[in-house]
Parts: structure tokens; C-alpha cells; sequence
């Protein structure tokens, strides 16, 4: 038994090499992620005698050089939760110092120590750790998206006042944004005002016929009256006024055409996996939150129960007692993915907002627990604590 223990970090790591007892094969040496290096690493592994398991913690996208290199060289790798690490240093690190080569030897600590539990990182891992990332990109182009929508909105109440309240914005589904194609074409109430209202009504049907939207005449009038009744501040004779509501447009459809493409790759490398038809059939998950979920959950496998993955979520309320005083009122912890607490609200949210669907358990527990007097946003968090246990149960069931 030889543990590899690998403490990474940008652009190098340190590597400690232990047989059990704490028997030192290679005190802690930094190793450059460049291919001399990692070649050098991989012909001193190439001279011990004994089964080698390499051990290191995921870290983002740092540690992706050295697995991929010695995945390629045939090496068991074993990619931990930094979690789980930090829970084993906890228990093992008495003087609580730390640095890089002490790290190293921690890990190859607990790859002795917890040698047949290690599980070699699958090829699967590569698609949840992609699915991960690009669901952290979108999460953060949608924050762009945010602010470039305010930028327009800010723009269109000096030409538009009001106009905003009479359409969708982007759609995430159908990646479609009809405030911004109106306001492409009708970028001041003059432009609306230099017909009257029955040419209005005719250039509005004939635009939505162009544009593949609804051709509502209610529609048309509305935007005319508010355009005859609205007061505008800035003119539509000031060359910069088109400029201005244009490029906020494009800036918004930038943004938004990236978010288009980053959902549609997490699409399809999420229908790539076992459990995407299981995840997708629940109720409250649609074509977007289907990836979305995934991304953030990750292989469930890696969790030993529902329980785990509720904690993960930050959702569990945790035990509150002192002599004979046992807590009732108790907060979730909040500690777990702020993401998945998010995604998971939003399923919440889309399941309570529709009718209830086939899969209708956690529907109607949502429905329970309002009627016991629970706050509705408390009964969607006690919702997805349930939907959560459903997840589990049978993603992991896909599996066996």
C-alpha cells in the first residue's frame, strides 16, 4: 500500500508519499504542472514497489492537469471532497498548523487510512465537474443579464416610461426577448405617435407576425395609449437617444446569447447521463432546471445518504438542546451550496405555480404544510427537504 498524497494549488503541487504506520517513502516535494515534472513524478512512481493509489482534494479546476496526467499514465486517482478532507484534518491535525507540505502528508494520511474506501474518479466526474462550471458561468452571466436589463430599463423611462410593464422580458426557455425587439423597432413613443392609432394597430400586428409572437390588437392599443398619454424626457431628435436605447440592447442580447449557448451545452451533457430521463420526469423540473440541478448536485453517489444531501443543500435545520430544553424553532444552517438552495427554490416555485403534476408528492406536501399554517415560504424549503429525499432515492436506484 502506497498513498500519493497530492496537495494541489495553482499551477504546482505538493506530493507526499506514505506506506501505512507512517512509513515515509518521499518527504513532501513540489511538482510544477509542466509535462518535464509531472514526467519526472510519474518515473519515480514507475520505481516504488507496491500498489499506489493517488489521493488528492478537488479543487475547482486546479487539480485537473495533474489527474488528467496521471489518469492517462494508468495510476488509480481518488478525487475527495475538500469537505471530507477537512473533517479528516480536523480529527488528525492536534496543533492546527498548516501549510502546504503538512497538507500533503494529510492526504496521503488519508489515503492510507482509508484505503479500500476510495473510489478511482470515473470518467463520469468529468461531465458533472464541465456541468458545474458552465452552471457557475450562467449563474453569473445571469447577474450581467440583470444589470444590463436595469441599464435599458433605465434608458427606456427617459423615452419609453411605462413601456416595460407591457413586455416579457428574456425568456429562458425559448431565448426570446420581446421587450428589447419592440423597443429595436419602436425605440421612443414619437415613432409610435407619427401614426395614428389604426396604422399602429397594423405596423404592431405585421411586426409580431415578423418576430413569431402573438399578434394581439388589445396589445397594439395599450402600448398607443400609453405612448399618447406618456411624458417623455429625453427627445427623439437627439442623435445620442437611438444610440443610447441601442446599444443597451445589444449589450442585453450579448448577454443573453451567451446564457443561450451555456444551457444548451449543459443540456446535452446532462442528457449525456443515467439519470438525466429520472431527474427530468420529477415534478417542478422542466428542460432548464433539469441541467441546472444536476450541475449542482453533482454524482449523488459520492454522498452516503439523502440525509448528506440535505446538508449539502444547507436545509437542515440542526439540533438545538441544553439540559432539558430541546429546540423546536430552529433556522436551516445555510452552510451547504447557495446555488443548489437557489435552483432547488426555483423547482419549489415552478411546482407550486402550475397545476399539481403526475408526480405529485411533494405538491402536495407543499399543500400540507401551508394548511397547518406554515408560512408559504417556509412550506416550499420543508417542500424541497422532501424533493431532496425523493432525488436521492431514486437517482441513486438508476444506478444499481
Amino acid at each position: 500500500m502506497i498513498s500519493v498524497g497530492i496537495d494541489v494549488s495553482k499551477g504546482k503541487s505538493t506530493v507526499c508519499i506514505l506506506k501505512p504506520y507512517g512509513e515515509i517513502v518521499c518527504s513532501p516535494f513540489e511538482v510544477l504542472h509542466v509535462e518535464k515534472e509531472l514526467e519526472g513524478l510519474d518515473d519515480l512512481l514507475r520505481k516504488l514497489d507496491g500498489e499506489i493509489r493517488v489521493v488528492m482534494e478537488a479543487t475547482g479546476i486546479y487539480h485537473l492537469p495533474m489527474m488528467t496526467f496521471l489518469e492517462e499514465k494508468g495510476y488509480f486517482v481518488s478525487v475527495v471532497n475538500p469537505f471530507a478532507m477537512k473533517e479528516f484534518a480536523k480529527d488528525n491535525n492536534i496543533r492546527g498548523a498548516k501549510t502546504d507540505k503538512l497538507d500533503s502528508t494529510m492526504i496521503a494520511n488519508y489515503g492510507i487510512e482509508k484505503w479500500f474506501k476510495l473510489q478511482r474518479h470515473s470518467g463520469d466526474e468529468e461531465v458533472y465537474a464541465e456541468l458545474k462550471l458552465l452552471g457557475r458561468r450562467y449563474r453569473y452571466y445571469m447577474e450581467i443579464h440583470v444589470k444590463a436589463l436595469q441599464e435599458l430599463t433605465h434608458i427606456l423611462d427617459y423615452t419609453m416610461p411605462g413601456i416595460k410593464k407591457l413586455f416579457n422580458s428574456w425568456d429562458e426557455g425559448s431565448g426570446k426577448d420581446k421587450l428589447s425587439d419592440f423597443v429595436e423597432r419602436f425605440w421612443h413613443f414619437d415613432i409610435i405617435l407619427e401614426q395614428d392609432l389604426e396604422d399602429f394597430v397594423e405596423t404592431y400586428i405585421t411586426w409580431a407576425e415578423e418576430k413569431k409572437y402573438h399578434r394581439s390588437r388589445s396589445k397594439a392599443e395599450a402600448v398607443y395609449n400609453l405612448a399618447s398619454d406618456g411624458i417623455t424626457t429625453l427627445s427623439s431628435g437627439t442623435p445620442s437617444t437611438k444610440m443610447l436605447v441601442q446599444e443597451a440592447i445589444s449589450v442585453l442580447r450579448a448577454v443573453d446569447n451567451s446564457l443561450s449557448r451555456i444551457i444548451s451545452r449543459m443540456k446535452e451533457l446532462a442528457k449525456s447521463l443515467p439519470e438525466y430521463p429520472t431527474v427530468r420526469a420529477m415534478g417542478g423540473v422542466g428542460d432548464i432546471l433539469a441541467p441546472k440541478l444536476i450541475a449542482e448536485i453533482g454524482d449523488v453517489r459520492r454522498l452516503h445518504s439523502a440525509k448528506a444531501l440535505i446538508a449539502w443543500a444547507g436545509i437542515d435545520p440542526p439540533p438545538y438542546e441544553s439540559g432539558k430544553f430541546i429546540g423546536s424553532k430552529r433556522k436551516i444552517t445555510k452552510r451547504g451550496s447557495s446555488t443548489l438552495r437557489k435552483v432547488g427554490y426555483e423547482v419549489m416555485r415552478v411546482l407550486k405555480t402550475h397545476k399539481a403534476p403526475k408526480d405529485s408528492a411533494v405538491y402536495n406536501y407543499i399543500l400540507k404544510k401551508e394548511s397547518e399554517g406554515k408560512d408559504k415560504k417556509l412550506a416550499k424549503i420543508a417542500g424541497l427537504n422532501k424533493f431532496l429525499r425523493i432525488y436521492y432515492a431514486r437517482v441513486t436506484a438508476v444506478y444499481r
